[in-house]
């Protein structure tokens, strides 16, 4: 057998102590309170329908791109797509990624250099981090939606910024100040970079097209896994910064390019969300079912993702637990994922989700705290 450093089983025996090991699970039986999947097209009998026609009318889908998309791997699926994607946004360009973590990975890690200062949001996605160590650049954090904060770290920075942003955060369920921190960003001359993997289909096409902030931002990741049902991303962008991502973006160069099947799914999806938009009301109306029990939580009123505080990793099992054992299924979000003192059980909300089901969760809960 190879040795292996003597770390790594301590580590994971600290974790299985401290009750936080992560471990791959298939997916459970029971009510979906937990997947990104908003308006159940995951589960959609219907898209997939349409998307079983595509393939037996088009077979070669299926097949692998035999290559990145700089030698053999693009398609005219592929282009079409993003020339799609670009118009329904209202934006110049689109570069598609097969995942919004790539995306998140190849802009961080091209676009600033040793002379720039990446500020992001302290409750930005991990993948921003992780691009971020791949650049030379200067990284800052300012506190979770402080504008106040924003700009006093602004005033202080020489060179050029990129300010990274959610339009709606995965861990508070809260919304960015768009509008305001788009007007900061214009003031101090910085980048301004979106990622709106929690807006897309929940509300639209996103936040930035809903405020028509288009012109204001450098680049918008848009993606695919969670509300449309499908996966990948776009990066929507003008034609420069795609012409930029394409010559110096390694986890674009250097990746083989995903299926036609994954482009077409995206274009089916925003078809089907283009003729289905009964789903994203009903996904509200369940939200406003949820809120109307009174539950202490610091999300937004009208958000997918509604979080309930509990300041203890083995509470926080414990409600996991009972909640489970009813067949309800919820995601807790321990230490250190979030910071200590702030563990919190993760509720999403879904169009398909009922009314009966969401009062027994929130029964439950209530009964707990």
């Amino acid at each position: 057998m190879l040795s292996h450093s003597p770390h790594f089983q301590e580590s994971l025996d600290k974790r299985k102590e401290e009750g936080t090991l992560r471990c791959l699970k298939l997916q459970s039986d029971g009510i979906d309170f937990y997947s990104n999947d908003y308006l159940g097209l995951a589960k959609s009998k219907d898209l997939q329908h349409l998307m079983l026609e595509k393939v037996i009318n088009s077979p070669q889908l299926l097949s692998g791109s035999t290559g990145s998309r700089l030698i053999s791997g693009n398609s005219d699926m592929a282009v079409s797509v993003e020339k799609d994607i670009a118009q329904k946004h209202q934006f110049e360009s689109a570069l598609l990624f097969p995942s919004g973590y790539n995306a998140n990975l190849a802009l961080f890690s091209t676009f600033p250099n040793r002379h720039d200062t990446v500020i992001v949001d302290e409750q930005i996605h991990r993948s921003v981090h992780d691009g971020c160590k791949l650049s030379n650049a200067k990284k800052l954090k300012f506190k979770h939606n402080d504008t106040e904060d924003l700009e006093n770290i602004l005033k202080r920075q020489e060179g050029h910024c990129y300010i990274a942003i959610e339009s709606v955060y995965s861990m508070e369920g809260d919304f960015a100040p768009l509008q305001e921190i788009a007007s900061i960003a214009s003031t101090y001359k910085a980048s301004l970079i979106v990622d709106e993997a929690h807006a897309f289909g929940v509300f639209g096409y996103g936040l930035i097209e809903k405020l028509q902030l288009q012109n204001h931002v450098s680049a918008v990741v848009v993606t695919y896994g969670k509300a449309l049902g499908a996966h990948g991303a776009a990066i929507l962008c003008n034609e420069t910064v795609k012409s930029y991502l394409i010559n110096f973006a390694s986890p674009f160069i250097y990746t083989t390019s995903t299926q036609d099947f994954q482009w077409m799914s995206i274009k089916t999806g925003y078809e089907f969300l283009d003729q289905n938009h009964e789903l994203a009301e009903k996904l509200q109306n369940n939200i406003k079912v949820f809120r109307s029990r009174k539950l202490k939580s610091p999300s937004a009123e009208n958000s997918p993702v509604q979080a309930i505080v509990i300041p203890d990793n083995q509470k926080l099992k414990e409600l996991q637990n009972i909640l489970s054992g009813e067949g309800l299924l919820t995601y807790a979000i321990y230490s250190p994922t979030v910071k200590e003192g702030s563990e919190r059980l993760r509720i999403c909300l879904h169009s398909f989700n009922t009314e009966e089901e969401i009062i027994k969760l929130t029964g439950i809960i209530k009964e707990f705290i």
